[in-house]
């Protein structure tokens, strides 16, 4: 018996070490934006044209900031904007008034997805901020762009410990206890790092791909804890069953055969949905249906299957905590620890017809 709990330890440790590792990928994902180019799997006339403005114009003249102010403070917004740092003073010009208001275009020296641009664009607000009168407004593709990485990052600090928080609470009252509800969201949020760990990898190095959209990383992690969360209800709430039947180890073992292969089943149809995502021919798509693919894969085979489970064996009814089944022995379990112990024959006895 000591020496099953201590393999199942030793696997689970070496399992959980993995997928941190794998999980280490994520610091190189730049989930910046896409460039106009990177959007696109092949090369459309968009993209083209806009490699002939490059090679024709000093500044990103094809993504020019847009300055709207009021007319009457337009040559002071024009002289403020060409002493800014990464603004270039030749491409700052009025380029058409109405209803009092003017707007002034800045080209820049910087593509518009990268951190120079997004610096850039936040010395032009701070510089035409302070003209009085002016009640200025700064935009163009570098600014949403800004815009939109405020916005995401302000979404994953609300929506994810929301969604995690919310999901806790819903395995709490289903599984009636607060081991297995923590453990169980721990073990989703450790897939869904490693499975967007080794996305990062593959989209720069197989796809050649090295940036990703900024909404990517939270549109995984809804798909994937969803999912996972399913799979989790699908497995514990037969495991809780068999439990208070048959004990905590034979009832892991029992719950895990009666429902391995309805959700291993189910995890390969919801990957190759999602990898047919990947077919067409733009980037997002490819990346979220390659990410999404890949995470259910290894939330269902490995995680689902091996982890979750070994949780459960080595914990054996400790998983429960504070519920009745944390306290309840079954015969099994007197004569053979904490866990209890469970052989093949045991197994098929303690499945349900």
């Amino acid at each position: 018996m000591s020496g099953d709990l201590r393999t199942n330890s030793i696997l689970g440790a070496v399992l959980g070490s993995v997928l941190g590792v794998m999980a280490i990928g994520t610091v190189g994902l730049d989930a910046t934006g896409l460039s106009a180019a990177d959007q696109y799997r092949d090369t459309p006339d968009s993209i083209k044209g806009d490699d002939v403005v490059r090679a024709h114009f000093a500044s990103e003249a094809g993504t020019p900031l847009q300055i709207v102010t009021n007319t009457g403070a337009t040559d002071e917004v024009v002289a403020a904007t060409r002493q800014i740092e990464g603004v270039d003073p030749a491409a700052v010009r009025p380029v058409g008034s109405a209803g009092g208001k003017t707007m002034v275009e800045a080209g820049i020296t910087d593509p518009a997805l990268t951190n120079a641009a997004y610096d850039t664009v936040q010395r032009v607000r701070d510089a035409v901020h302070e003209i009085p009168d002016a009640d200025a407004l700064v935009g163009g593709t570098a600014a949403v762009n800004l815009d939109v990485q405020e916005a995401s990052r302000h979404d994953n600090d609300l929506v994810i410990p929301l969604v995690l928080g919310v999901v806790l609470m819903i395995l709490i009252l289903l599984l009636r206890a607060l081991v297995a509800p923590v453990l169980l969201i721990g073990t989703v949020v450790l897939a869904f790092g490693a499975a967007l760990g080794v996305s990062a990898l593959a989209f720069e190095y197989v796809f050649g791909v090295s940036g990703a959209d900024s909404s990517l990383p939270l549109y995984v992690f809804v798909f994937l804890v969803a999912l996972g969360i399913d799979y989790n209800i699908f497995l514990m709430t037969r495991v809780r069953e068999e439990t208070a039947r048959v004990g905590s180890r034979r009832g892991a073992l029992a719950g895990l055969a009666a429902t391995g292969g309805v959700i291993t089943s189910a995890g390969l149809v919801l990957a190759g949905t999602f990898g047919t995502l990947a077919t067409l021919p733009l980037t997002f798509t490819l990346q979220i249906g390659f990410a999404v693919a890949f995470g259910v894969l290894l939330d269902t085979i490995i995680v689902r299957s091996i982890l979750v489970t070994g949780l459960n064996l080595d914990l054996g009814r400790h998983m429960w905590w504070p519920s009745r089944l944390s306290r309840a022995e079954h015969d099994g379990e007197r004569s053979q620890g904490p866990g209890g112990d469970a052989s093949s024959s045991e197994l098929l006895s303690a499945r349900t017809p």
